[in-house]
């Protein structure tokens, strides 16, 4: 007697085996993350690098931020340290801490007043874009994204993957 519900026999094989290519991809899953998160954190870093720490601290002053200057440095080297450090998978769970309390700070001293959304098209001008002042939406994305990276632990191809396995010292 046949039953009510029947599953061809090649549909349970390719539910099976695209279980089994998940199974084996899981492990690689967070490294476009961990990528983008790094390369994230590095590029800000850079551009205020590059604009100079000056005007960076300028900025920073100009919304009541304490020792500007300071704050400005301290700033740069965390998106910086942080951003390599996440990029090649080393010392995330450490870095993700202050790369965190940057991001919460960023949140409630620029992004909170303009709301969630990011990007707020304005218009469009002579073919291009004109966007408004950017929200938080961003910031807590990589918020979740870094807590993510350092809940799951070492993916591989990463420098902490490497340590664990005691092939670094």
């Amino acid at each position: 007697m046949k039953s009510a519900v029947s599953v061809p026999q090649a549909a349970l094989g390719s539910e099976w085996d695209w279980r089994n290519v998940r199974a084996q991809c899981a492990p690689y899953a967070a490294i476009p993350l961990r990528l983008v998160v790094g390369y994230g954190f590095l590029a800000h870093g850079l551009a205020k690098w590059h604009r100079g720490p000056e005007a960076f601290a300028a900025i920073l002053h100009a919304i009541g931020v304490p020792a500007p200057q300071l704050m400005a440095w301290l700033t740069i080297a965390t998106e910086m340290l942080s951003g390599i450090a996440i990029l090649i998978g080393a010392f995330v769970s450490l870095v993700s801490i202050p790369s965190i309390i940057l991001l919460a700070v960023a949140v409630f001293t620029i992004h909170l007043p303009y709301g969630f959304i990011s990007i707020k098209l304005l218009g469009v001008s002579n073919g291009m874009a004109q966007f408004g002042a950017p929200g938080y939406e961003c910031n807590l994305q990589y918020i979740a994204s870094i807590v993510v990276l350092a809940l799951i632990g070492p993916t591989p191809w990463s420098v902490d993957s490497y340590r664990s396995r005691g092939s670094l010292p």
